[in-house]
């Protein structure tokens, strides 16, 4: 069964790739982050110990949370930590099935992007409108091999620093 069970990548970019700076978003969108919390909640998520380190309240509340560490002695109160890739994603899947959910998803940062993208069956990704200087981007990939299935636009505003675009991508069988 856990193999009928997702592997989602969720990111918000800039158009130059850019996904943070200094361990932090690059900007303020309020209804990222709703969207970030309502796609995952009851989910298992899988993240770097920096993008971890990075939360303002660990663990993420109402997910199963898995850390990715190099390091095997690591410590993430409230999570689960692996130092491989394959490790995390099979006990993601697993408590995802255990829950009734039909997909886990990682939320970074860029080499853990990098290294589920080739697994991914379905990308949730944040298109901002906008450029910016930043340290951490995520991986370049081929949109041909994914067909969009879902695309919100959404204005700038007081809550949205930036315009910006939510879209789904779901990898080509």
């Amino acid at each position: 069964m856990s193999a009928e069970i997702k592997l989602c990548l969720i990111v918000a970019r800039a158009q130059n790739g850019v996904i943070g700076k200094d361990n932090d978003l690059p900007w303020r969108l309020s209804d990222d982050l709703k969207h970030f919390k309502a796609t995952t909640k009851g989910c298992p998520v899988i993240m770097g110990r920096k993008t971890w380190e990075s939360l303002p309240r660990r663990p993420l509340p109402g997910r199963d949370n898995i850390v990715l560490s190099r390091d095997g002695q690591y410590a993430a109160p409230g999570a689960r930590v692996f130092t491989s890739i394959d490790a995390a994603i099979e006990t993601a899947r697993a408590l995802a099935a255990a829950a009734g959910k039909s997909e886990v998803f990682v939320t970074g940062g860029s080499a853990i992007y990098a290294a589920a993208l080739p697994f991914a069956d379905r990308l949730y990704i944040t298109e901002v409108a906008t450029t910016l200087d930043g340290d951490a981007s995520f991986p370049a990939f081929d949109e041909t091999d994914y067909i969009e299935t879902r695309r919100e636009a959404v204005a700038a505003s007081e809550k949205n620093e930036f315009a910006f675009i939510i879209r789904t991508l779901d990898r080509r069988i």
